[in-house]
Parts: structure tokens; sequence; C-alpha cells
């Protein structure tokens, strides 16, 4: 059967973040008692309101096709909420689709000839390279460094524009660093892109989660940057609700149109039920937003002292989103309980089978000699997750 796969989903890598989470659930399930600094979930649940918004659509028969890009109410939400951000755009600017995921996916289909390059700053969110690889384009990965916290450069930017470059991914709030990019990185930034007409593909779900600084978004800059950002949000972290699946995108109109003809053919509109429920997520009170904010600092605080007192582990403190990017790069080349421990996917499978603690190698991230730590979880469970792994470092499990 292997003649009948095709050579672009022989190149596609499994998500070593679901490929850790995968493992994770099956031994939770076993009864072992394992600790999650994996998968980018919020731990709070959704909030009453927004659940009662689903349960009123159910009840009066709001289950049923919608417009494909949407239904008008929730686009008219999404264009009040980007108000907050200084944009100003038209419900024909607004796509919503199954998730950001499915909103990028879209996007990189849209905009994607064959052999068109697309830069990505390294580290990266895992799906960003196949998404490009699956839609025909050439993902080209340009590593940053820990001294500039992991952004991109307006040099670098430059630097690796050639003549098939289409766009450039900026995702800020990052996932994994937690890096976030200010109002001069981006100007410079948007000069370059406009001067070079190159797309901004500005991925920005993690936003209202920042820590001590503000969230700018680089298509607020001017009327010419907004012209080729495409900018991707969505409700999962936002509001808890990673289950509903529902992303948006706001664009031109031409890209726009391009992706909801995309959508139409492959998915038609979101789930109906979910996207009223996002209407009062995006419309109903804010409050427990900052709630959620201010228990991530405190959670990210302590992370990030703790682990930079454990031996041969260290990391910056992120400004936004709820993940602590961690240097292993002392861990590997040595031998933990009987196993010889060469890449980060190595380092972390053994602790999770040894300290029985779920986190997620940086080689997806295009950083080998990391791991990702999620501090969307109980602060219990944080303070007894790193206890383990201190204890994994220095052999005393």
């Amino acid at each position: 059967m292997e003649y009948f796969i095709s050579k672009k989903a022989k190149s596609i890598s499994l998500s070593q973040t679901i490929a850790m989470d995968i493992k994770f659930k099956k031994m939770k399930k076993e009864g072992l008692k394992v600790i999650s600094f994996g998968a980018g979930e919020p731990d709070f649940g959704t909030l009453n309101n927004i659940k009662k918004a689903a349960i009123y659509a159910i009840n009066n028969e709001i289950t049923k096709y919608t417009e494909v890009s949407g239904m008008l109410p929730l686009k008219e939400a999404i264009c009040k909420k980007f108000l907050e951000n200084n944009l100003i755009y038209n419900t024909s600017n607004i796509v919503v689709s199954s998730g950001a995921k499915h909103s990028l996916m879209n996007v990189f289909i849209a905009i994607c000839d064959n052999t068109d390059e697309v830069i990505i700053p390294a580290p990266y969110w895992v799906s960003y390279p196949e998404m490009i690889k699956i839609s025909g384009g050439v993902p080209v990965i340009v590593q940053t460094n820990k001294s500039n916290n992991f952004k991109i450069t307006s040099e670098q930017f430059e630097k690796n524009i050639t003549s098939k470059t289409k766009a450039i991914i900026l995702n800020t709030p990052c996932n994994p660093t937690g890096s976030v990019y200010n109002k001069d990185e981006l100007k410079k930034i948007a000069e370059i892109a406009v001067d070079k007409n190159i797309l901004v593909i500005s991925d920005e779900v993690y936003e209202k989660f920042t820590y001590n600084c503000k969230h700018e978004s680089i298509a607020s800059l001017n009327n010419k940057i907004k012209k080729l950002t495409v900018v991707i949000n969505g409700v999962s972290k936002t509001y808890a609700m990673t289950g509903w699946r529902i992303g948006y995108s706001a664009s031109t109109y031409e890209i726009a149109k391009n992706i909801s003809n995309i959508q139409s053919h492959m998915t038609s509109n979101p789930n109906s039920i979910a996207q009223y429920a996002s209407i009062e997520a995006l419309s109903g009170n804010q409050d427990a937003i900052i709630d959620m904010s201010n228990e991530y600092k405190k959670r990210m605080e302590y992370m990030v002292e703790k682990i930079n007192s454990i031996k041969d582990l260290s990391c910056i403190k992120p400004h936004g989103a709820f993940y602590v990017f961690v240097n292993i790069k002392k861990l590997l080349g040595k031998n933990y309980y009987g196993k010889n421990i060469n890449t980060s996917y190595e380092l972390c499978e053994n602790i999770l089978e040894k300290a029985l603690v779920s986190i997620i190698p940086g080689n997806g991230f295009g950083a080998p000699d990391y791991a990702r730590f999620s501090f969307a979880t109980d602060m219990q469970s944080i303070i007894q997750g790193l206890n383990r792994i201190e204890e994994y470092i220095n052999g005393r499990l």
C-alpha cells in the first residue's frame, strides 16, 4: 500500500507535541500519577456564560449550516474585538474557521504556489513548517538567538529574503519561547515587508497573556503594513475553549475571499454551536481573562526561579503565552537510569517514563538543545513536577 501514499504526505512529520501527549494520556489511563507540562491547553474551564450560550444554540436549533466564512454576528463581534488592537476591519475581511490552526492552513493554501518561500523564525510552533509543505510552499528557517529573546531581527529578515519569498511568520506572544515583539521591533520588520512587498502572517493567539509588557499587532502600525498582514487569532487559549475549535483570520478582502473559497470545499462552515458560543466569549464580561493572566504570571515566576535553581537547567523569563523554554544542553550526552540520552526527544521520553512528568522536546520547535515546559497547570502540579525533574537529574528517583 506504500505505493498509494503521496510524497507530500510522507514528508510530513507527526507533531512531537501530540506524540508526547498521546504517550502521557496512555500512561494516565493506565493509572500512573503523571504530571503534564506538555500540550498547550489552559487548565481553566470554559466560563459558564459561554456554555449557556452553547446550550441556548442547541435548544433553539442554531444547529444548521451557516455562512462558510462564519456567522455575521460573530464576525461583527470579531471586528469589535479588533478595535482593542487599533485595527478597523469589515466583516468581509474576516473568515471564521475550525480553530486557529485551520485558519493558518487556509492562509498558506491561499498564498503559496510551488517553490514560494515562507520565512519562519526558529524556535517556531511545530506545525508551521509542515503546513507550508502541505500547501506546496518552502519553509525557510531562520535561527534566532537567546540574546535577543529568540526574536528575529530586521537584519536577519532582510538577509533571508530571496526572489521567491512570499511571506514571513510572526508569532507574538510566541509558542514555545514566550517572546513578545515590541513596537520598535515590529516597525523595522514592517518597513522591510512593505519595501519588499512581503506578506506578514501574524499569529496572535496568545495576545491576552503578556507579563510586564504590552501586545502590539504589526497590522496596527499603518495602512501599508495592514494590507500586507494576515492576523490570526481564536478563542481557544484566551477563553479556555480549545475543544470548541473556533479561530479566525483578518486580511484584505481579496485574501479573505480566497480563504473562504478554499474553506467552502474543505470543511464548509465551522461548528454553528461553537460559533454562537464564541459571540458570547468575545462580547461578554472579560474579567476572567485578567484573573487567568495573573494566575499564569504567578506560576511562571515560580517555574522560572525553580528551573534556574536546578543543576544543568536554565531558562529566560517569558513575556507572554504560558510556556518556559528550557535549555537542556548540559543533560545531553549523559546516561540516565541506564539510557544514553543524546537528543531532546530521548530526554523528554526518559523523564516521562522515569519521573512521570511530560515535557515537550525542542526538536519539533527547531531547537534541539531545548524543551518546552507549560505552566498551564495548577501550582501544586508545577511544584511536584519540577521536584521530580530535579530528583531525576540528581539521580535520586
